[in-house]
């Protein structure tokens, strides 16, 4: 059928307005295309280009280098060797298993850490260097270097590793450092970037913890050019952190060492503490450890070793353990008495050996007993009997405030691990930790430093201190921070008697210098050098057995406490003899010697003995020398 002219005029003014809709949309369609294209290649070009830097471009961390730590006199205790290591790029290498045993004739590489270094590659990505032995000699980076060619992928680096020069010396003091754990990460809300720089190390314990965002420094950082997988193609610029703050503690190294050489193979501790700002001179655990074991991570062989060992090696004696203080906490019960004004110091008690309370029978340790004795002689000779009477007139509580005065029951402010606050009991502690009532018989043991009393070697010179000055001595162990002296502690008057003081103090020196005094055999002869004392000893069990009778682990604690020169005293020092046995025969001839050393600068002179001693100390001394120099010398060689 035949289409009429009005027909196609219609047809065609359709199919052109929908040709005009089409096309307009497709002009408009483009139009928005072509603004979108303008606005993410003009408006939005920098915001793309950064992100196109930023795939080519990696910011790396540098990690800073670790402030050192030194003695009060300037000698490095901790420091930052060069370390030398051996890595391997797997890609590089080829056939691993062929590239370590060429390694192996030239290295002696350990198994462990092999084992390691090759589970970590199966982690990594092929580009990415491993380290495969650590801690190697110059020689063995000489010798690869010049073997090169014959190992592909292996590159021989050089890095700092924390070092410690002393070894054992300080070990409980400083502590060491250690690669971050997850554990560590676990303690802080958002850890900085650089704790997660592999094998980064920071402090674990000792002074390297508590100080460790000062020693640490901060990081620095590199920008490196990558390709599209992530491998470094060049190093475009570098900014080097800042260097973690040097710490000065007020320890003397020659000082600690003796200790530390003194003390021997005992386990035992040895605390010495200056009288005028309370700084610690020396503050030694035996036996110790090598803490550059735990630099890379020991080994599981050398940890049992130091678990296992009964005399407790990892153990910072002096501020970690706590002790019945024995002996010694008569001064306490003394001035608490002299202060109440219960009592003087000619008042007299009569000691038979033992005294009745209720159906208990406790005992002195001299069986026949002292007869009358004065407060000078009750200290002199050690008399428990009297301080048994003592306790009963006093009360627990004034005890207990005294103690507390004198630095027992509260943890001294130092920045080493686990310091322990001791234990000053009283009624109220008795009933909300026990549960029972406080009784008499708690009081007599109080009196003569035994059943819940304890106290830590550094708060027994503490003690010391407070009683030789009536000032409220504190513990000083960091003497500067990056150049800058920290605040003396050397404390203000307790504001106690002055004459009461003077006669503690009198009856210390009769301890020492009385022919019936229990340290009269540990005595200093020196003229003006002489020093007031008190002998200690715990008792670990309840038999009355001898310690040559027992084992070792169940005989009596040892201990001494003095400060020197009597008429000027200038420093206090406290040991503590673990089942040493007497306090007299164990600890003071240490603490004498301890003394000596400290108040000369170095080894005294043999005139400063009583002279039968003369001939064992001279030869000690030889002995200490030598074993100074073989120290010395294997330091120098593991260095």
């Amino acid at each position: 059928m035949r289409r009429t002219p009005r027909d196609s005029a219609e047809s065609v003014r359709k199919i052109s307005r929908r040709g005009l809709i089409l096309g307009g949309a497709q002009l408009g369609f483009a139009g928005i295309l072509g603004l979108r294209m303008r606005f993410m290649q003009v408006d939005q070009a920098d915001e793309f280009r950064l992100l196109a830097e930023e795939n080519r471009i990696n910011i790396r961390l540098i990690p800073p280098s670790r402030g050192q730590i030194f003695d009060r006199n300037g000698v490095v205790i901790a420091e930052n060797a060069p370390s030398y290591r051996i890595t391997m790029v797997r890609e590089d290498a080829g056939n691993v298993e062929d590239v370590i045993a060429r390694l192996s004739t030239l290295v002696e590489l350990d198994e462990d850490e092999l084992n390691r270094a090759l589970t970590e590659m199966d982690r990594s990505a092929p580009f990415l260097p491993i380290t495969v032995a650590d801690r190697v000699s110059w020689e063995d980076i000489s010798r690869v270097a010049v073997n090169a060619p014959a190992l592909p992928g292996v590159t021989p680096e050089v890095g700092l590793s924390r070092f410690y020069p002393h070894h054992e010396t300080f070990a409980h003091v400083v502590g060491y450092v250690g690669p971050v754990s997850e554990r560590d990460l676990a303690r802080y809300e958002d850890p900085e970037p650089v704790l997660r720089i592999p094998r980064f190390q920071i402090g674990k314990v000792g002074v390297e913890a508590k100080y460790e965002e000062q020693l640490r420094g901060d990081a620095g950082a590199k920008r490196v050019e990558v390709n599209a997988v992530g491998r470094v193609m060049r190093e475009l610029d570098r900014r080097e952190g800042d260097a973690g703050t040097d710490i000065q503690l007020t320890l003397d190294s020659g000082l600690q060492e003796y200790c530390k050489a003194r003390l021997g193979q005992e386990s035992a501790s040895c605390v010495v503490m200056d009288l005028e700002h309370g700084d610690i001179l020396a503050i030694a655990s035996s036996p110790s450890y090598d803490p550059n074991k735990f630099v890379r991570g020991i080994s599981v062989a050398d940890y049992s070793v130091l678990r296992d060992n009964n005399h407790r090696p990892l153990a910072s004696k002096t501020v970690q353990d706590a002790y019945p203080p024995g002996s010694t906490f008569k001064m306490i019960c003394a001035l608490a008495a002299l202060e109440s004004g219960i009592m003087s110091a000619d008042d007299t008690a009569y000691c038979p050996g033992h005294l009745e309370v209720g159906s208990r029978r406790f005992h002195c340790w001299k069986r026949a007993g002292h007869g009358w004795v004065n407060l000078e002689e009750s200290i002199r000779e050690s008399c428990d009997v009297y301080y048994y009477e003592l306790a009963l007139k006093v009360g627990i509580e004034r005890i207990a405030e005294m103690a507390r005065r004198l630095g027992l029951g509260e943890a001294p402010d130092v920045p080493m691990s686990a310091v322990t606050a001791g234990l000053v009991p009283d009624k109220e502690w008795k009933l909300r930790e026990r549960g029972a009532s406080w009784l008499i018989g708690d009081s007599v043991n109080a009196s003569i430093g035994q059943g819940f009393v304890l106290s830590s070697p550094l708060q027994q010179a503490i003690m010391t201190a407070r009683i030789a000055t009536g000032r409220n001595i504190g513990p000083r162990l960091v003497k500067r921070i990056d150049g800058v002296d920290t605040p003396s502690r050397g404390g203000e008057s307790m504001g106690m008697n002055e004459n009461h003081l003077r006669q503690v103090r009198k009856a210390m020196h009769a301890v020492s210098n009385n022919r019936r005094g229990t340290g009269y055999r540990s005595r200093i002869v020196s003229e003006g050098y002489e020093m007031a004392g008190k002998s200690g000893t715990s008792q670990v069990r309840n038999q009355v057995v001898r310690n040559e009778d027992v084992p070792w682990e169940q005989r009596d604690h040892a201990l001494f406490v003095n400060f020197a020169p009597y008429n000027n005293p200038r420093i206090a020092v406290s040991v503590v003899v673990e089942h040493g046995g007497g306090g007299s025969a164990a600890a003071a001839p240490i603490n004498r010697d301890v003394t000596l050393q400290a108040l000369y600068g170095g080894t005294p002179p043999l005139e400063a003995y009583p002279s039968a001693d003369r001939s064992r100390i001279k030869a000690q001394q030889e002995r200490f020398a030598r074993e100074r120099e073989e120290r010395l010398s294997n330091a120098s060689s593991r260095a």
